[in-house]
């Protein structure tokens, strides 16, 4: 067959562009690493079917992008943009460090921050709807050392997850019950402090310990060059047994809030 001079340079300028897409990764979705995608899909088994390319998809065969195009050709994006406005991959982009790793958190590394909404409202509900509070249930805390009732969602296991961490720090010895009595609370239907992004307690799905321990990064004073001093003293014991059961914490983020525990099993599994 013999090709005209047209039609060999539509097919020279189609391989020229192919060879530029595969080399900078632009336009080309770049989806989630095999043992971020196999966490994600194990940590919902109720809800969640199969990663089909770059489309995550749900057993009720609704579909959601992975890599939504939101990053530059090298796939980065501003880090308050991928807050604002995250996909997918971006709740995958920082690894959570479990165990005893991860402090003092580098600027800007803020693992589990980035929280693909559409996601979160699909499965937990959105709480600004009638009925809502009907996926909650009661979590006794610490029984035996306090036994107030705590409001969690539970869908995926959060509240027996949360209920199983409870007991586990109720065995604790007294000295740490400082740092988890009382709690600060759980559900609230409420924005992140700050924003319009809808926080983790709006979804059942977190919980703030003791604040007598506690430190937050807005109440802290910059060091040198503008960072954030850290600071932290919830002690190992306790960020273990949350880590165990699916729960990562905000002491791990450069904007620490170290009261803070939410369920993320995604995360932590592919952390794992």
């Amino acid at each position: 067959m013999v090709l005209s001079r047209g039609v060999m340079s539509a097919l020279l300028l189609m391989t020229l562009s192919a060879a530029c897409l595969a080399q900078t990764g632009a336009g080309l979705p770049q989806g989630l690493s095999p043992d971020a995608s196999a966490a994600l899909l194990k940590a919902y088994p109720d809800f969640l079917d199969r990663i089909e390319d770059n489309d995550l998809v749900w057993k009720d065969g609704t579909r959601m992008r992975i890599d939504g195009g939101k990053g530059d050709v090298k796939g980065t994006r501003p880090f308050e943009a991928m807050l604002d406005d995250p996909d997918i991959k971006d709740m995958f982009a920082t690894k959570y460090p479990v165990g005893e790793k991860g402090l003092v958190p580098d600027v800007n590394v803020d693992p589990g921050r980035a929280r693909y909404l559409p996601l979160f409202r699909k499965m937990y509900g959105d709480c600004r709807a009638p009925g809502f509070t009907k996926t909650l249930t009661d979590v006794v805390w610490l029984p035996g050392k306090n036994g107030t009732h705590l409001k969690f969602s539970r869908i995926n296991g959060a509240a027996e997850a949360l209920q199983r961490i409870s007991n586990e720090l109720a065995r604790l010895p007294d000295r740490f019950l400082v740092y988890v009595r009382p709690s600060q609370g759980t559900y609230n239907c409420r924005a992140i402090a700050g924003t319009n992004r809808r926080s983790a307690h709006g979804f059942g799905i977190a919980i703030d310990i003791a604040a007598a321990h506690s430190h937050y990064w807005l109440r802290a004073k910059p060091g040198a060059g503008g960072h954030i001093a850290y600071k932290n003293e919830i002690p190992w014991e306790i960020v273990h047994i949350f880590e165990a059961h699916g729960f990562i914490w905000g002491g791990k983020w450069y904007h620490y809030d170290t009261m803070h525990f939410e369920y993320r099993p995604e995360l932590i599994g592919a952390a794992k």
